[in-house]
């Protein structure tokens, strides 16, 4: 056997392997007895099939597939002990000729992208922003009134205000404004006149109570949109298109929702029950949870200015881009030619970060373990609750969540993904020189706008 790996640019090689028949024929030989032990041909017992026979009729077949074994053992085992530092999986050449498994010499060609070389190190040296954001009072306002709004309640009320709905009688009307015969009637109709399109009827619930009559122009009110007329009548939409009529409607309910009550009973079902007793403790909370979330959304900024930083400090470098090309081409068959074209410069520097991450990581002596996951994602489940306002989740459900997102391919590897960049971004802090700046939270949202 022969391994020549030659370097045909800085950033590609080509590595040939070739096998005399003597490196493969031992391995092909046992292959052939063990398959003779279960080989069952018409004419012979299981066992006793001649071997001269196997070999003819599976030789070829049997060589292929323990030359293949023995390549990918020799391809990935010299590629280890020589460190190459590859992108992506050897490629078979387009120099590579069809192999005859009966051949005295076989010979695999493959075509090797290699990667760039560049240094990301860091060191205290390095200056690299930190942003944290400040907390106001008017962010726990907005959370409190958003806690409550999501905890209230609908009940019934008596006259009608903005955002009320209503239910009732609604009967269309003749041209003298009667009850028209034969007209469209409805049931325990139901509408929110803030949605109506149309000012002047919305203006006509302005203050009514329940079992006022009023009268109406639902094409008006919707501006002819059929779709809504024939929900609001229960008629179809190409009856609701001819529909122009006037209609009257007897209000027999009106119900408003309304946002639970800063108390204990509100305190309990946001963090559970007892652990806040006052609505100094209940903002005193709530802040605790902004920061942590603003903490997470400054890591997040924090390694994106490590990343524009360092690919600043590294400047362009050499791709082999046919090979990259040709190892997407073989990476995702049903692309389109014109897809890898146009996503080729954002694969690229996608692939710039990922190499630049895996050097800090070696740098950092950083781990990714799956409790590390778990972690991740349970974090991101407890954020998901908090979004509705679920903030005392039993440990239990979470961690129940948590392990059903990673049962799931794509989501474990975004997982992953972002586990990695968690523990990147702590232990970075403590390798740069942080420039620290308190900022408000729509300057740092400034800061995403910029290119």
């Amino acid at each position: 056997m022969n391994i020549q790996f030659d370097k045909t640019s800085s950033v590609a090689a080509e590595l040939t392997i070739t096998f005399e028949k003597a490196d493969y024929q031992e391995r092909v030989e046992k292959a052939l007895k063990d398959y003779r032990k279960k080989a069952a041909l018409p004419g012979f017992r299981p066992g006793q099939v001649p071997m001269s026979l196997l070999k003819k009729r599976f030789g070829n077949e049997i060589t292929a597939e323990e030359v293949q074994k023995l390549l990918s053992e020799k391809l990935y085992g010299y590629l280890r002990e020589n460190k190459v530092n590859m992108i992506g999986d050897p490629l078979a050449s387009e120099k590579q000729q069809a192999i005859e498994f009966d051949a005295e010499q076989l010979e695999f060609i493959f075509d090797i992208a290699l990667s760039p070389e560049f240094d990301a190190k860091l060191t205290d040296k390095d200056k690299i922003p930190f942003y944290d954001i400040e907390i106001t009072d008017e962010m726990i306002d907005r959370q409190v009134k958003s806690l409550a709004q999501r905890s209230g309640n609908y009940v019934q009320v008596d006259s009608w205000q903005t955002g009320d709905m209503t239910k009732g009688h609604i009967a269309e009307l003749d041209e003298n404004g009667n009850i028209k015969e034969g007209g469209i009637v409805k049931e325990d109709a139901v509408m929110l006149p803030e949605y109506f399109k149309n000012d002047d009827q919305k203006k006509k619930f302005e203050g009514v109570s329940v079992n006022t009559v009023i009268t109406f122009n639902p094409a008006e009110a919707y501006d002819g949109n059929a779709v809504e007329v024939s929900s609001l009548l229960g008629i179809s939409k190409e009856e609701a298109k001819n529909v122009k009529s006037d209609f009257s409607y007897q209000i027999n309910e009106i119900t408003r929702y309304t946002p639970a009550e800063i108390n204990q009973e509100l305190f309990d079902r946001v963090f559970g029950e007892g652990v806040v007793k006052s609505e100094d403790e209940f903002r005193s909370h709530l802040k605790e949870q902004i920061e942590q979330q603003f903490a997470v959304d400054s890591e997040f900024r924090f390694l994106i200015d490590v990343r524009q930083y360092l690919e600043k400090r590294i400047g362009d470098l050499e791709w082999p881009d046919e090979l990259l090309k040709r190892i997407m081409r073989a990476n995702y068959p049903d692309k389109e030619e014109s897809d890898i074209e146009a996503n080729y410069a954002a694969s690229i520097k996608e692939l710039e970060w990922h190499l630049i991450k895996e050097q800090l990581a070696d740098q950092t002596g950083i781990k990714v373990e799956q409790p590390d996951v778990l972690e991740t994602a349970k974090e991101q489940t407890r954020a998901q609750f908090a979004q509705y306002g679920m903030n005392g989740v039993p440990e239990e459900i979470i961690e129940r969540y948590a392990n059903e997102q990673m049962q799931k391919r794509e989501q474990l590897d975004a997982l992953v993904g972002r586990t990695v960049e968690r523990k990147l971004s702590a232990a970075l802090k403590d390798v740069v020189k942080l420039q620290k700046k308190t900022i408000s939270l729509d300057d740092f949202n400034k800061l995403f706008e910029q290119k």
